[in-house]
């Protein structure tokens, strides 16, 4: 009696919870739906998308205010200057791809260019490129021939070449010309001496990042004032192709010593790095960029109760956390690096 009393218990008991189980069982996988975007807020063919636009008013005003820039960025800098330093890049990159979709906004747009690259060569003149570099970059011995480079990062230099080769694409800008024409020759020379082509970001640490992020300037260089620098590149990706791929995935390892050995850190493909590096690429070698895209998509994608995201490495191959890998959540391994 009371093995039967316990069974009608039972199945008493499964007959309450079942609608929450199958409601659970439905709505969880469906859940994304009720997140999902207007493409139309994100995206436009020929004017600057309303979220693009709201997310660079508040940056705007931000460089605009400075007492209130300074304290940002302040803020900023203290939790890591490479933070503090790549926003002025990603932010000159935005302004430049907006300012030549909508013509109204390129004045506006212009003179924000302006206060970041004046205000970071102030910087970079006054305290040196060790200003935005991590602590460890004046404790260890740079390799790279003094007489081209002295310490200079490739980091520092290509980023800024960058900046400015995007603010000329907008509008000429003569010292600007100079400039950039003086970086780009720099790291041209240091690259050029390395057996791997490729300068330090670091002391004997070269990271793909900044690699490919010194051949977008010297390939907008090119483009701006004709300079030469078509061979380089293309014995850039020969070489890369040869020597910097992990041979399981096919995709560019993250970081590697001046003499081409992998780091330990960067032994492992990342998604922090490889998804900047495609986009670099795209102008430098379009077929090679979407060859490294098309891999890091099948490495790295995953999803989530319908959200999409990336993994920081490939699952054949797990490297240690650094500060660009950022937080990654266990299981399924979702980096917000990679994915943002």
């Amino acid at each position: 009696m009371s093995t039967c009393l316990n069974l009608r218990s039972i199945r008493k008991s499964l007959l309450q919870i079942a609608p929450f189980i199958l409601s659970v069982l439905f709505w969880i996988p469906a859940f994304h739906i009720l997140f999902v975007p207007d493409i139309n807020s994100f995206v436009c063919s020929s004017s600057i998308s309303p979220k693009a636009r709201s997310l660079a008013q508040q940056h705007i005003a931000l460089w605009t205010d400075s007492t209130v820039r300074d304290a940002e960025i302040s803020k900023m800098h203290r939790e890591s200057p490479e933070w503090d330093f790549m926003s002025r890049t990603y932010f000159v990159l935005a302004l430049a791809n907006m300012a030549l979709i909508e013509t109204d906004f390129r004045d506006k747009a212009i003179a924000i260019m302006d206060t970041v690259i004046r205000q970071t060569l102030e910087i970079e003149q006054d305290e040196g490129q060790y200003e935005f570099l991590l602590d460890y970059g004046n404790k260890d011995e740079w390799l790279s021939d003094g007489k081209v480079s002295g310490y200079r990062s490739l980091f520092v230099d290509g980023e800024i070449g960058l900046m400015i080769a995007a603010r000329r694409l907008v509008k000429e800008h003569r010292s600007y010309k100079e400039e950039l024409a003086r970086r780009v020759n720099l790291m041209h020379r240091q690259m050029s001496k390395s057996p791997i082509l490729c300068g330090e970001s670091y002391p004997n640490e070269c990271w793909l990042f900044c690699n490919t992020v010194a051949l977008a300037a010297m390939r907008l260089s090119d483009v701006l004032d004709g300079t030469g620098y078509s061979d380089f590149l293309k014995s850039w990706i020969d070489h890369s192709k040869r020597n910097l791929v992990e041979q399981q995935t096919g995709l560019l390892i993250s970081a590697f010593e001046l003499d081409g050995n992998p780091l330990p850190v960067g032994a492992c493909p990342e998604g922090s790095s490889i998804w900047m590096a495609c986009h670099m690429l795209q102008i430098v070698d379009p077929g090679y960029a979407r060859d490294q895209y098309t891999k890091a998509c099948n490495e790295l994608r995953g999803s989530f109760l319908g959200f999409g995201y990336s993994r920081e490495w490939p699952e054949s191959c797990t490297s240690s956390r650094d500060i660009d890998s950022g937080p990654v959540i266990p299981v399924i391994k979702a980096s917000a690096s990679a994915s943002g």
